[in-house]
């Protein structure tokens, strides 16, 4: 048991912040507060090697992006960041990964108001089926965000209406970037089937 400064000597503080005795601790109970601190503090030594692991690998595919632009004038990956490198046999690829965070603007409204105009209008009253496909892609999610890529799914539908396109063109202005994730991930690949596994480094897949 690791001690806090404000704990006196002898006792223990439960999760509701009272004071034990040391005695009045059951042994199973010492004996599980040392497992769960033990496996813990591995468990933060891991995360903390996976960091500078993180670290480590976006550094090289950097470096090596650099080089090949300094050694052939040419960019190694997509214009966000992605990049995909491959060992000479084919068998192992590490990818980089940057995700982007979306986030609608005030014309997500006018697109919507839009939008309902065209479903009254189309349906001569609103049929309530039509009108509840609508409503469900500018639902919010668990969060109490509106799920993006539902809203973003409108665009594909192959419409010919002025107001609908005039709805679609205020969503695409409505599109905000609010931040990125870059992840990198290592596969193992098949040198007969091609089949591709991933390294995986997510404890729950292991």
């Amino acid at each position: 048991m690791t001690t806090s400064p404000h704990i006196p000597q002898g006792f223990w503080q439960n999760a509701r912040g009272e004071l034990i005795p040391e005695a009045r601790i059951k042994p199973v109970d010492r004996l599980e507060d040392q497992l769960v601190r033990s496996m813990c503090q591995t468990a933060r030594g891991v995360h903390e090697q996976l960091g500078a692991l993180k670290a480590l690998a976006l550094g090289e595919a950097q470096a090596f992006k650099a080089l090949v632009a300094q050694e052939y004038g040419a960019e190694k990956g997509g214009a966000k960041g992605n990049m995909t490198l491959r060992s000479f046999d084919g068998t192992l690829e590490m990818q980089v990964a940057v995700a982007e965070h979306l986030s609608f603007g005030p014309q997500l409204a006018a697109a919507k108001e839009l939008i309902d105009a065209c479903v009254t209008r189309w349906s001569e009253g609103a049929n309530d089926n039509i009108r509840a496909l609508i409503d469900h892609a500018f639902q919010v999610n668990k969060e109490g965000r509106i799920d993006t890529q539902r809203v973003l799914g409108l665009r594909r539908l192959d419409i010919e209406d002025a107001d609908w396109k005039r709805a679609m063109d205020a969503i695409s202005d409505a599109v905000r970037v609010s931040g990125s994730k870059t992840y990198v991930r290592f596969y193992q690949i098949d040198a007969e089937t091609g089949q591709r596994a991933a390294i995986t480094l997510d404890l729950a897949n292991v």
